[in-house]
Protein backbone atom coordinates (compact mmCIF):
# COMPACT_ATOMS: atom_id res chain seq x y z
CA UNK A 1 0.00 0.00 0.00
CA UNK A 2 1.43 3.48 -1.23
CA UNK A 3 1.75 6.23 1.63
CA UNK A 4 -1.00 7.67 -0.11
CA UNK A 5 -3.23 5.25 -0.07
CA UNK A 6 -2.38 5.10 3.83
CA UNK A 7 -2.98 8.43 4.36
CA UNK A 8 -6.60 8.49 2.33
CA UNK A 9 -7.43 5.02 4.53
CA UNK A 10 -6.57 6.95 7.52
CA UNK A 11 -8.69 9.96 6.17
CA UNK A 12 -11.60 7.62 5.58
CA UNK A 13 -11.16 6.17 8.63
CA UNK A 14 -11.59 9.71 10.67
CA UNK A 15 -14.06 10.77 8.18
CA UNK A 16 -16.21 7.55 9.77
CA UNK A 17 -15.66 8.77 12.89
CA UNK A 18 -16.72 11.71 12.27
CA UNK A 19 -19.98 10.73 10.33
CA UNK A 20 -20.52 8.58 13.38
CA UNK A 21 -19.89 11.40 16.06
CA UNK A 22 -22.34 13.58 13.65
CA UNK A 23 -25.00 11.43 14.41
CA UNK A 24 -24.69 10.47 17.51
CA UNK A 25 -24.59 14.14 18.52
CA UNK A 26 -27.85 14.88 16.94
CA UNK A 27 -29.39 12.11 18.55
CA UNK A 28 -28.46 13.36 21.64
CA UNK A 29 -30.29 16.63 21.44
CA UNK A 30 -26.60 18.43 20.27
CA UNK A 31 -26.54 20.88 16.93
CA UNK A 32 -24.20 20.04 14.49
CA UNK A 33 -21.74 23.00 13.63
CA UNK A 34 -21.09 24.23 9.96
CA UNK A 35 -17.38 23.26 10.48
CA UNK A 36 -18.01 19.73 11.23
CA UNK A 37 -20.32 19.36 7.90
CA UNK A 38 -17.63 20.99 6.03
CA UNK A 39 -14.90 18.74 7.52
CA UNK A 40 -16.98 15.37 6.92
CA UNK A 41 -17.40 16.54 3.10
CA UNK A 42 -14.05 17.24 2.46
CA UNK A 43 -13.30 13.83 4.06
CA UNK A 44 -15.82 11.95 2.12
CA UNK A 45 -14.48 13.65 -0.67
CA UNK A 46 -10.94 12.30 -0.38
CA UNK A 47 -12.68 8.64 0.83
CA UNK A 48 -13.59 8.66 -3.03
CA UNK A 49 -9.95 8.45 -4.06
CA UNK A 50 -8.75 5.54 -2.08
CA UNK A 51 -9.17 2.26 -3.55
CA UNK A 52 -12.76 0.24 -3.29
CA UNK A 53 -11.40 -2.53 -1.05
CA UNK A 54 -10.15 0.32 1.44
CA UNK A 55 -13.40 1.96 1.05
CA UNK A 56 -15.37 -1.24 2.40
CA UNK A 57 -13.09 -1.75 4.78
CA UNK A 58 -13.63 1.86 5.97
CA UNK A 59 -17.49 1.73 5.62
CA UNK A 60 -17.37 -1.57 7.65
CA UNK A 61 -15.33 -0.02 10.66
CA UNK A 62 -17.81 2.29 10.68
CA UNK A 63 -21.18 0.24 10.65
CA UNK A 64 -18.70 -1.57 13.72
CA UNK A 65 -18.94 1.65 15.81
CA UNK A 66 -22.10 2.37 15.35
CA UNK A 67 -23.28 -1.14 16.42
CA UNK A 68 -21.07 -0.77 19.07
CA UNK A 69 -22.19 2.72 20.27
CA UNK A 70 -25.76 1.49 20.14
CA UNK A 71 -25.66 -1.49 22.00
CA UNK A 72 -23.61 0.40 25.15
CA UNK A 73 -26.79 3.34 24.88
CA UNK A 74 -29.26 0.07 24.61
CA UNK A 75 -27.35 -1.55 27.74
CA UNK A 76 -27.35 1.73 29.91
CA UNK A 77 -31.51 1.77 29.38
CA UNK A 78 -31.74 -1.18 29.77
CA UNK A 79 -29.59 -0.81 33.27
CA UNK A 80 -31.48 2.01 34.34
CA UNK A 81 -34.96 0.55 33.64
CA UNK A 82 -34.07 -2.76 35.89
CA UNK A 83 -32.56 -0.86 38.72
CA UNK A 84 -36.16 1.45 38.62
CA UNK A 85 -38.02 -2.02 38.82
CA UNK A 86 -36.11 -3.16 41.42
CA UNK A 87 -36.97 0.01 43.75
CA UNK A 88 -40.25 -0.44 42.43
CA UNK A 89 -40.67 -4.14 43.42
CA UNK A 90 -38.72 -3.48 46.83
CA UNK A 91 -41.68 -0.33 47.64
CA UNK A 92 -44.07 -2.86 46.95
CA UNK A 93 -43.11 -5.54 49.07
CA UNK A 94 -42.34 -3.45 52.24
CA UNK A 95 -45.59 -1.93 51.49
CA UNK A 96 -47.32 -5.59 51.34
CA UNK A 97 -45.31 -6.65 54.75
CA UNK A 98 -46.66 -4.03 56.88
CA UNK A 99 -50.18 -4.06 56.14
CA UNK A 100 -49.62 -8.15 56.68
CA UNK A 101 -48.01 -7.42 59.71
CA UNK A 102 -50.81 -4.91 60.36
CA UNK A 103 -53.58 -7.43 60.25
CA UNK A 104 -51.91 -10.05 62.03
CA UNK A 105 -51.75 -7.59 64.96
CA UNK A 106 -55.50 -6.84 64.50
CA UNK A 107 -56.40 -10.73 63.82
CA UNK A 108 -54.13 -11.82 66.77
CA UNK A 109 -55.71 -8.84 69.41
CA UNK A 110 -59.03 -9.58 68.29
CA UNK A 111 -59.13 -13.27 69.19
CA UNK A 112 -57.29 -12.58 72.57
CA UNK A 113 -60.10 -10.03 73.40
CA UNK A 114 -62.58 -12.79 72.33
CA UNK A 115 -60.81 -15.76 74.30
CA UNK A 116 -61.06 -13.25 77.63
CA UNK A 117 -64.80 -12.40 76.86
CA UNK A 118 -65.23 -15.94 76.82
CA UNK A 119 -63.30 -16.95 80.15
CA UNK A 120 -65.13 -14.64 81.78
CA UNK A 121 -68.75 -15.93 80.79
CA UNK A 122 -67.70 -18.98 80.87
CA UNK A 123 -66.55 -19.00 84.23
CA UNK A 124 -70.47 -17.51 85.82
CA UNK A 125 -72.39 -19.76 87.86
CA UNK A 126 -76.51 -20.22 87.48
CA UNK A 127 -78.98 -19.38 90.41
CA UNK A 128 -79.57 -23.11 90.82
CA UNK A 129 -75.75 -23.80 91.40
CA UNK A 130 -76.21 -21.86 95.40
CA UNK A 131 -77.70 -23.56 97.93
CA UNK A 132 -80.68 -22.51 99.56
CA UNK A 133 -80.18 -20.32 102.82
CA UNK A 134 -82.93 -19.25 105.56
CA UNK A 135 -80.92 -15.69 105.18
CA UNK A 136 -77.97 -14.06 103.68
CA UNK A 137 -75.58 -11.73 104.71
CA UNK A 138 -74.41 -9.10 102.33
CA UNK A 139 -71.32 -10.19 101.99
CA UNK A 140 -72.72 -13.52 100.73
CA UNK A 141 -75.08 -11.65 98.11
CA UNK A 142 -72.08 -9.93 96.73
CA UNK A 143 -70.20 -13.20 96.62
CA UNK A 144 -72.96 -14.96 94.41
CA UNK A 145 -73.08 -12.00 92.44
CA UNK A 146 -69.43 -11.90 91.40
CA UNK A 147 -69.83 -15.65 90.45
CA UNK A 148 -72.53 -15.01 88.38
CA UNK A 149 -71.66 -11.98 86.37
CA UNK A 150 -68.88 -11.53 83.62
CA UNK A 151 -65.83 -10.36 85.11
CA UNK A 152 -65.93 -7.25 83.14
CA UNK A 153 -69.44 -6.28 83.78
CA UNK A 154 -69.20 -6.78 87.59
CA UNK A 155 -68.66 -2.64 88.66
CA UNK A 156 -71.49 -2.00 86.67
CA UNK A 157 -73.79 -4.39 87.85
CA UNK A 158 -72.79 -3.18 91.29
CA UNK A 159 -73.30 0.13 90.80
CA UNK A 160 -76.82 -0.42 90.29
CA UNK A 161 -77.69 -2.86 93.09
CA UNK A 162 -75.94 -0.20 95.40
CA UNK A 163 -78.52 2.35 94.67
CA UNK A 164 -81.27 0.67 94.08
CA UNK A 165 -81.34 -1.34 97.06
CA UNK A 166 -78.05 -1.29 98.85
CA UNK A 167 -77.39 -5.07 98.24
CA UNK A 168 -80.63 -5.55 100.88
CA UNK A 169 -82.54 -8.46 99.05
CA UNK A 170 -86.17 -7.91 100.81
CA UNK A 171 -85.98 -4.48 100.17
CA UNK A 172 -89.07 -2.79 99.57
CA UNK A 173 -90.38 0.55 98.26
CA UNK A 174 -93.07 2.34 100.56
CA UNK A 175 -94.33 4.14 97.95
CA UNK A 176 -94.65 1.94 94.68
CA UNK A 177 -93.79 -1.60 96.14
CA UNK A 178 -91.05 -2.13 93.88
CA UNK A 179 -88.80 -5.09 95.28
CA UNK A 180 -85.79 -6.79 95.96
CA UNK A 181 -82.12 -6.22 94.67
CA UNK A 182 -83.36 -4.31 91.66
CA UNK A 183 -86.61 -2.94 92.80
CA UNK A 184 -88.60 -4.82 90.31
CA UNK A 185 -91.78 -3.45 89.56
CA UNK A 186 -94.00 -5.51 90.62
CA UNK A 187 -91.39 -7.69 92.25
CA UNK A 188 -93.39 -10.34 90.72
CA UNK A 189 -91.87 -10.64 87.75
CA UNK A 190 -88.77 -12.15 88.76
CA UNK A 191 -90.73 -15.05 88.84
CA UNK A 192 -90.18 -15.71 85.20
CA UNK A 193 -86.73 -17.08 86.86
CA UNK A 194 -87.79 -18.74 89.75
CA UNK A 195 -90.76 -19.26 92.10
CA UNK A 196 -88.26 -18.37 95.39
CA UNK A 197 -87.63 -14.89 93.72
CA UNK A 198 -89.00 -13.22 97.77
CA UNK A 199 -86.49 -15.00 99.33
CA UNK A 200 -83.25 -15.88 97.33
CA UNK A 201 -80.77 -13.39 96.11
CA UNK A 202 -79.44 -15.93 93.44
CA UNK A 203 -82.78 -15.92 92.02
CA UNK A 204 -83.06 -12.29 92.05
CA UNK A 205 -79.52 -11.75 90.42
CA UNK A 206 -80.39 -13.88 87.48
CA UNK A 207 -83.72 -12.00 86.90
CA UNK A 208 -81.68 -8.40 87.00
CA UNK A 209 -78.50 -9.63 84.74
CA UNK A 210 -81.18 -10.95 82.24
CA UNK A 211 -82.71 -7.87 82.19
CA UNK A 212 -79.97 -5.87 82.00
CA UNK A 213 -78.47 -7.76 79.01
CA UNK A 214 -82.05 -7.80 77.28
CA UNK A 215 -82.83 -4.55 77.17
CA UNK A 216 -79.45 -2.57 77.72
CA UNK A 217 -77.41 -5.42 76.13
CA UNK A 218 -74.70 -5.71 79.26
CA UNK A 219 -75.15 -4.19 83.20
CA UNK A 220 -72.24 -1.73 82.18
CA UNK A 221 -74.81 -0.50 79.14
CA UNK A 222 -77.86 -0.32 81.66
CA UNK A 223 -75.36 1.93 84.03
CA UNK A 224 -74.69 4.35 81.62
CA UNK A 225 -78.72 4.78 81.17
CA UNK A 226 -79.08 4.99 85.13
CA UNK A 227 -76.50 7.77 85.61
CA UNK A 228 -78.42 10.00 82.62
CA UNK A 229 -81.54 9.03 83.79
CA UNK A 230 -81.17 7.86 87.63
CA UNK A 231 -83.41 4.72 86.79
CA UNK A 232 -83.23 1.91 84.04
Amino acid sequence: MSRISVRGFAVASATAVTAVGSVVGVASGSVAQPNDAEAAATDLTLLADIPAGQQAQVQTASLTQQADIQAIAADASAKKEAEEAARKAAAETAIAKKEAAEQAAQEAKEREEAEEEAASRSATRDAASFAVQSSYSISEIQSMAAAMVPGDQFQCFSNIVDHESDWNYTAVNPSSGAYGLFQALPGSKMSSVGSDWQTNPATQIKWGLNYMNDRYGSPCGAWSFWQANHWY
